[in-house]
């Protein structure tokens, strides 16, 4: 089966042979319910890269039910076996259309896979605000490996949505790291708060969505020089992910944590 892929990903044979069986396993579980299947993350959005994960999304014609999500969760057993170290790097989400078109707070919990050796598929709370960064990724850069165009399916979240989305964010996701840094217990999620915070700030700005690589750059020459530092080892920090952050770079984190709340007003 040949995929559309982007053609950087000739370098990566073993993400490629991944994608296709992880496609064919949803054709065949999800039959005429699945209207499409795309990447998404930084294999559209840009920046790409070795310490990456491979970040997809399914959209169905209606919720996963049980028995659907049991084949759904062998298949990911399955496909967790393969002998690559990219098997552990699958990243995505099942959502029905009406999900992706409006956001219901009554009915946020479909599956989702996160990259990891102890992860497995679950229900999981898609957040709105960080959900509305995956919207507008989508529809202006998805890449379709099956069925419709994205651009088809749903309206994209305009440039204040996309503000006030990352204003909830803040209010929220980088809250509560404030109030319970343990949170932050590997060097590798240390480093994407750091990363994401960078994220969220240009988006609070702009009103657009960069790449990581890209809101790293942003930071590095616009935000004060006192965080300089934890930003550029945050970027060194994805490379080598494992084992717990220092302890003066986790209070360096909340210090940055916190900036980011003061600068947008919380």
């Amino acid at each position: 089966m040949d995929l559309p892929l982007p053609a950087f990903l000739e370098d990566y044979p073993e993400i490629t042979f991944l994608l296709r069986e992880l496609l064919e396993g949803m054709r065949n579980i999800l039959k005429e319910r699945l209207i499409g299947v795309y990447l998404e993350g930084s294999l559209a959005n840009g920046g790409f890269d070795t310490a990456s994960d491979v970040d997809f999304l399914a959209v169905t014609t209606e919720p996963i039910d049980e028995k659907t999500f049991q084949a759904l969760y062998a298949m990911h057993e399955r496909l967790a076996t393969f002998p690559t170290p990219w098997a552990m790097e699958l990243e995505g989400s099942y959502l029905p259309l009406s999900f992706l078109r409006d956001f219901d707070p009554e009915k946020r919990f479909h599956p989702n896979l996160e990259r990891g050796r102890q992860e497995r598929l679950k229900l999981t709370d898609h957040d709105w605000g960080w959900w509305t960064i995956h919207r507008h990724i989508l529809y202006h850069r998805g890449i379709v490996l099956y069925g419709a165009d994205p651009r088809t399916l749903y309206t994209p979240p305009t440039p204040e949505v996309l503000k006030h989305a990352m204003h909830a964010v803040i209010s929220a996701w980088a809250q509560g790291l404030v109030e319970n840094p343990q949170k932050m217990d590997s060097r590798g999620y240390q480093s994407y708060v750091v990363l994401s915070l960078c994220r969220v700030l240009y988006t609070l700005i702009h009103g657009e969505v960069v790449s990581k690589f890209q809101a790293m750059q942003w930071a590095l020459d616009t935000l004060e020089p006192r965080w300089h530092g934890l930003i550029q080892r945050a970027w060194q920090g994805r490379m080598s992910p494992n084992g717990a952050p220092d302890v003066n770079e986790l209070d360096e984190t909340v210090a940055f944590i916190r900036h980011a709340m003061e600068t947008v007003g919380i």
